[in-house]
């Protein structure tokens, strides 16, 4: 079983301040509780801190989509709380989905707890208290407390586990068909047996100061995974079709060390105009109908040479210098409709459109996105370097901006060689195409080149060998630099370099 979950910065990583929700919240008749700070990394601050106060379950599980940016779906989710000179603050967060076996609630409580706890850690902030959610919509035939039963022992193993760390869970929540049930709470005027409705969304105080604030809730999970997902509609079949003939086409001349550059040359230019096509296209309100206009504007023959041309690590890092203004807001609809391409046998390919959304994403400031994303991407291909040392990093809360000065510094430098000479250079790299078996009939493979390069960046090569000494012009994989900077941030912070995941 692997999940990959997903925790947001706490105040500790440098992240601007919301409205800041001091709970006070206890069994009826025991001393208030403080509970936390709600804190964003996805936008700017907007002026000083705005107190409010949570003193009841409802108000806890109102907050909740303003912690994650999102409204979880069959989720759980724990929340660390930080005591600061008597007054609590919300830390980081973590979800993971909730398994369909029950077989799989210990590993997966165990996981989340010791996740949570180690990275607030390593942040240099071990959380005091946790607060939990069980978010989850009925099945056929049953109603939100069946639900709210059903989960009971999965709360209780969450509890268990985060009491073995010795952070206990004050409040266990559940929330289903626009009601919760607190897990904690025995008094049934407050948590009634049969649940409290949910009010109406941005009708709170919690929801008002959020809104002054400039924090926002961007719907569901599912519909942010949405936008990244394969098609599954009747043009899925001619898009798998035009990256059959592709394959034929562009895959030898990737592996052909005289050829790469020039489908290097050739991917990067077709994205350019691509991306003037999305520029000039009208504006339209609403992801969905964003989402059906980018689709009209890239054929499927367009989206196949990109899709296969992005799989060459050295075309991929160029991509990658896309990342800000609005060129990055371009590269990032270009990204999010390729990996809507990768469909059918495909769909290890998507690996390479998602990691760039999520580093667009992440480098533009929307660290939801990119979490997203990149988790994605890990799911289309686990073993994808470049994805998962950016998932750790933007777990871990470090600043995009040391990898994009890197970026721009060797763009500055190869517009500053002559006439295309820099091309020649990059295909020299020592970090070149790793020889592919032909495809077995029947079976698409994908040209691994971009992920022996970075193996290789880590130290050795694929087959246990040191790399060679670069040439001279030639670059340094991105994720050799994302990992050193990671390394070093983590350092910084006197921990250690291993990822929240």
């Amino acid at each position: 079983m692997t999940n990959h979950s997903e925790t947001t910065g706490s105040p500790e990583n440098g992240d601007a301040a919301g409205p800041e929700p001091r709970a006070h919240h206890g069994a009826q008749g025991g001393p208030a509780t403080p509970m936390g700070h709600l804190d964003c990394t996805t936008y700017d601050g907007h002026g000083g801190e705005h107190q409010v106060t949570l003193r009841t379950p409802a108000e806890l599980a109102d907050a909740l989509p303003y912690l994650l940016g999102y409204r979880p779906e069959d989720s759980i989710v724990l929340v660390a709380l930080h005591d600061r000179g008597g007054r609590g603050r919300f830390g980081g967060r973590a979800r993971l989905g909730i398994p369909g076996s029950t077989d799989d609630w210990p590993a997966v409580a165990r996981q989340l707890a010791h996740g949570l706890v180690t990275g607030s850690e390593r942040r240099g902030a071990r959380p005091e208290q946790m607060v939990a959610y069980l978010c989850q919509e009925p099945g056929k035939g049953e109603s939100g407390r069946q639900v709210m039963e059903r989960l009971r022992g999965l709360a209780q193993k969450l509890r268990v586990e985060c009491g073995l760390l010795d952070v206990p869970v004050i409040e266990a929540l559940c929330i289903s068909d626009g009601r919760f049930w607190s897990y904690c709470c025995g008094s049934e005027e407050c948590c009634p047996p049969e649940g409290e409705a949910m009010g109406l969304p941005g009708t709170s105080v919690l929801a008002a100061a959020a809104t002054y604030a400039g924090l926002q809730v961007r719907g569901t999970l599912r519909e942010l995974r949405g936008r990244l997902l394969p098609w599954e509609n009747a043009s899925a079949l001619a898009q798998e079709i035009a990256l059959d003939t592709g394959s034929m086409a562009i895959v030898p001349r990737i592996i052909d060390g005289a050829s790469r550059a020039g489908v290097a040359e050739e991917t990067l230019q077709l994205a350019r105009q691509i991306m003037q096509r999305f520029a000039l296209a009208p504006a339209v309100s609403g992801t969905l109908t964003e989402d059906l206009r980018d689709d009209q504007l890239l054929d499927h023959d367009e989206a196949a040479t990109l899709i296969l041309g992005l799989q060459d690590r050295t075309t991929r890092d160029r991509a990658a210098e896309w990342m800000e203004g609005d060129e990055a807001v371009l590269a990032l609809r270009l990204w999010r409709a390729l990996a809507r391409r990768c469909v059918g046998p495909y769909g290890e390919h998507a690996a390479a459109p998602l990691t760039l959304a999520g580093w667009v994403a992440w480098s533009t400031g929307d660290d939801l996105e990119a979490r997203e994303a990149l988790a994605m991407a890990l799911g289309a291909d686990p073993e994808y370097l470049f994805a998962r040392l950016l998932h750790q990093a933007c777990n871990e809360g470090l600043d995009p901006e040391s990898i994009r000065r890197c970026l721009r510094a060797e763009r500055g430098d190869r517009e500053q060689q002559d006439g295309g000479s820099a091309e020649g250079a990059e295909a020299d790299d020592v970090d070149g195409p790793t020889p592919c078996a032909t495809p077995a009939a029947g079976r698409r493979r994908r040209t691994r080149s971009g992920d022996a390069a970075d193996a290789r960046a880590q130290g050795h090569g694929a087959n246990g060998s040191r790399p060679r000494t670069p040439t001279a012009g030639g670059t340094r994989p991105l994720a050799a630099r994302v990992n050193r900077t990671r390394k070093r941030a983590v350092r910084s912070r006197g921990g250690d370099s291993d990822g929240d995941v």
